[in-house]
């Protein structure tokens, strides 16, 4: 038995000192790797310069050459300009410079992306002051800081004055000679347009804020007001004028604290309050026309009295024969607002201005002011649908190298061909306007 201790004890002492050896060397390797001196590569320019001194005034560099930032990516050109135009909008009207607002295109991969950006000036110190002011009025929604050479800035200066000048060209195809099918994909990229710039959505906290339209809907709504277009014999841009005055194409409900008198309440009406001889009753506005619920009375009384062949309509377009106020359908509403502009436009001899100033103001006192903003947003709708037809024929290659001034992107190949006396404007064109936005915008 003595023997048998013998050889375990031996045998644990062995164990405990390969252990300790053991933990030994590890410790020393740990250590010693805490200790060991790296050779890292250098890198050629600092993270961040030092802060300096200039005019007066404390900068923070933080960009080897020209600061910019990526401010939006787009893969449809026509989105991207109209959200483009719309920023330097916004910072024009503020008093803003708008010269270091960039569209640029480049090829990818999956097909050309067009991108924004904007020149900062290099000092974190100012540029993320107004980049974040930019993010928090919602006019963009990131941005990414980068780094131009001078040979970079020239380059991306040119492509946006390209776009520049391609959009404010004359197209080739009138607004009328164009089909529902030319027009359908780019007018309702139009309408989502419209509906995230519109301000209730932009600065709406709420849940009760109106929310933008779909690719569905738009599609949809585009359908609609196409065919109501046609069935009326409408000016179109003047139609979608009046459709982004009212609400910016989004099925929402307004004015609900408007009422008038009647000497006696209807069917379906909201009474408010009674006297002896009138009634006080709810009229608000209903849906993307906001038509009122009276108008809508006397829309339906056109509707009941009109000899046109309703059956050209689709079916979803057609109203009812029996008006209910509490239910009305908003694809039937665009009917409506159809036949309205319709019966205004006989009423005054086919004068689009009275026309379209008396769907506000009604045919006594037409409103001016809402037929300048009409008439806005229809030169600016004309403009875009006009170009829409040649950017969604032309064709989009890729080139090996985007960002060489060399030779110009195929990203740009889909921007309209311009004439040799068009690749600069005359010195003394007039801007074009962004389109119109209400008086609080």
């Amino acid at each position: 038995m003595s023997f048998v201790k013998r050889f375990f004890r031996a045998l644990l002492r062995g164990f405990l000192r390969v252990t300790a050896l053991l933990l030994f060397v590890a410790t020393f390797a740990y250590f010693g790797g805490l200790l060991w001196t790296l050779d890292l590569p250098a890198p050629r320019y600092a993270a961040f310069s030092a802060p300096k001194i200039q005019d007066h005034r404390l900068v923070l560099p933080f960009s080897p050459g020209l600061a910019s930032a990526k401010v939006a990516t787009f893969h449809d050109q026509l989105e991207a300009f109209l959200h483009f135009e719309y920023l330097r909008g916004r910072q024009a009207r503020d008093g803003s410079d708008t010269s270091d607002i960039l569209l640029t295109a480049v090829d990818t991969p999956s097909g050309p992306s067009y991108e924004i950006f904007i020149l900062c000036d290099n000092d974190l110190l100012t540029a993320v002051p107004r980049l974040t002011e930019l993010q928090g009025r919602n006019l963009i929604s990131s941005y990414d800081f980068t780094t131009w050479t001078y040979k970079d800035l020239a380059y991306y200066q040119q492509q946006s004055h390209t776009f520049d000048v391609a959009y404010g060209a004359p197209a080739g195809q009138k607004l009328e000679s164009l089909n529902s099918f030319q027009l359908r994909p780019a007018l309702a990229r139009f309408l989502v347009f419209k509906s995230q710039t519109d301000n209730r959505v932009l600065y709406g906290a709420s849940d009760s804020a109106p929310r933008p339209l779909s690719r569905d809907q738009a599609t949809q709504l585009a359908s609609d007001i196409l065919d109501v277009a046609r069935f009326y014999d409408l000016p179109l841009d003047y139609f979608l004028g009046v459709g982004a005055m009212e609400n910016d194409y989004m099925d929402v409900n307004g004015d609900l604290d408007h009422a008038v008198w009647k000497k006696r309440a209807q069917r379906d009406d909201i009474v408010l309050r009674r006297t002896r001889k009138r009634v006080m009753v709810s009229d608000y506005a209903i849906g993307t026309w906001q038509i009122t619920r009276e108008t809508l009375r006397a829309a339906h009384q056109l509707y009941l009295k009109d000899k046109r062949d309703y059956t050209l309509l689709p079916a979803r377009l057609r109203p009812p024969r029996v008006l209910d106020l509490n239910s009305v359908d908003d694809a039937v509403l665009t009917t409506y607002a159809g036949l309205l502009l319709r019966g205004l436009l006989d009423h005054f001899g086919g004068d689009v201005a009275k026309a379209t100033g008396a769907y506000n103001g009604g045919v006594k006192s037409p409103n001016p002011a809402y037929a300048a903003g009409v008439k806005t947003v229809a030169e600016y709708v004309r403009r875009v649908l006009e170009h829409a037809p040649a950017l969604d024929d032309s064709a989009t290659n890729t080139s090996p190298n985007a960002n060489s001034p060399a030779a110009q992107p195929d990203a740009l190949a889909s921007v309209p061909v311009l004439p040799a006396d068009l690749a600069a404007p005359p010195a003394s064109a007039p801007q074009q306007k962004p389109p119109y936005r209400r008086a609080d915008d």
